[in-house]
């Protein structure tokens, strides 16, 4: 189904939908579909490396990634996303164990292959491997995949090098990075030091031989070169005024998942710098590991809650238009226009009502939402 000028056909019926507003389906730029069987096993925690052990041991429990408990969880996941308005997913996989089942089901994908090594003797056979992995993946138009570096604090600078190479080569594709999340994540990047280092230390992950970069974490990606228009940079909890520049003057999308920063213990994100610096801002749910759901209109309403001067069409925008655009989908996807293909969710309103945008980021269930077929 596309949207463009259609003449109607004879014997063509009108559809009375009654009291909705008819809009693009949302998408989840940030998700962790392959982790929705720990769904309420992780306790919340007052600090963010405290909740990461927490999903640490309760991984531990599941060694076969591949277990069919954790295959359905996925499924599941895959399907609560669809029945809360999400066309489009941006979900982080450390297996690849979500590609075939997003390729069967109605979404639109990005999945990133994330890598995690912070001592890395050969950075570039490391990558080179993960890089052929999703080559070898069977080639789909609306389920893709590309590489992820996971976050500052545990992928090594020549491997951050590695995955951006590797992603340049095709300037369309997108890239992640967790950013900023955290208080432990700025302590380690300026100094090294912090529950972080500890962290490395007892897992054997430590590299003795790196050296803090004593700035802050996305000035730190940034001197590396690794930020630009193609990457997707997620949370931001932490970022500064000056970060929020840096990520606007690269052209950096940032996502923010603000109800699972108040559960993995990271704090509330700052949405009103983030849309005063001019940053382009897209919205995820982060994984059922730390939410309670997957229903972006949920985190709507938790951003209308942090940030109550940011215009309701500001936020709309981030969970449809700039989401599709920092994933590559925006020629699909995001708005109502032309050539674009007509995912449209109807979401019933109350009768009267007056505000119908600032009605949307109040915080909409699924079970007021339905997918128009052509």
């Amino acid at each position: 189904m596309a949207v463009g000028h259609r003449v109607p056909s004879e014997g063509a019926q009108d559809v009375r939908l009654g009291d909705v507003v008819i809009m693009p389906g949302l998408v989840n730029a940030h998700t962790h579909l392959e982790l929705s069987y720990l769904r309420d096993q992780i306790a919340p925690a007052s600090s963010f490396v405290a909740w990461v052990r927490g999903v640490m041991a309760g991984q531990r429990m599941h060694s076969d990634r591949r277990a069919p408990q954790i295959l359905v969880a996925i499924e599941q996941a895959i399907e609560e996303s669809r029945a809360s308005g999400t066309v489009a997913v941006g979900d982080i996989s450390n297996t690849l164990a979500t590609f075939e089942p997003l390729t069967k089901s109605p979404l639109a994908a990005v999945v990133f292959y994330e890598l995690i090594r912070f001592n890395s003797p050969d950075p570039r056979s490391f990558v080179a491997a993960a890089a052929a992995a999703i080559e070898a993946l069977p080639a789909t138009e609306f389920v893709r995949a590309s590489l992820a570096a996971h976050a500052p604090y545990s992928v090594a600078p020549l491997v951050f090098r590695a995955i951006r190479e590797t992603v340049e080569r095709d300037a369309f594709t997108p890239c992640s990075v967790h950013l900023a999340e955290s208080a432990e994540e700025v302590e380690f990047v300026r100094t090294g030091t912090g529950p972080w280092r500890s962290l490395l230390e007892d897992i054997g992950a430590w590299d003795p031989k790196w050296v803090p970069p004593g700035v802050s974490p996305v000035q730190f990606l940034d001197d590396a070169g690794f930020l630009g228009a193609n990457v997707v940079a997620v949370h931001g909890v932490q970022m500064t005024l000056d970060d929020l520049g840096i990520l606007k003057a690269r052209g950096t999308t940032l996502v923010t998942c603000p109800r699972s920063n108040g559960h993995t213990g990271a704090g509330a994100p700052p949405i009103q710098d983030f849309y005063d610096a001019g940053v382009r801002v897209a919205i995820g749910t982060d994984s059922l590991a730390s939410s309670p759901d997957l229903n972006v209109f949920a985190e709507l309403a938790t951003m209308r809650a942090l940030a109550p001067d940011v215009p309701a069409s500001s936020l709309l925008r981030s969970a449809t238009l700039e989401g599709a655009r920092a994933l590559g989908f925006d020629a699909d996807y995001g708005s109502i226009e032309p050539s674009k293909r007509a995912q449209l969710i109807a979401v019933s309103l109350p009768p009267d009502e007056g505000d119908v945008e600032e009605y949307l980021v109040g915080g909409v269930s699924p079970d007021q939402i339905r997918w128009l077929q052509s």
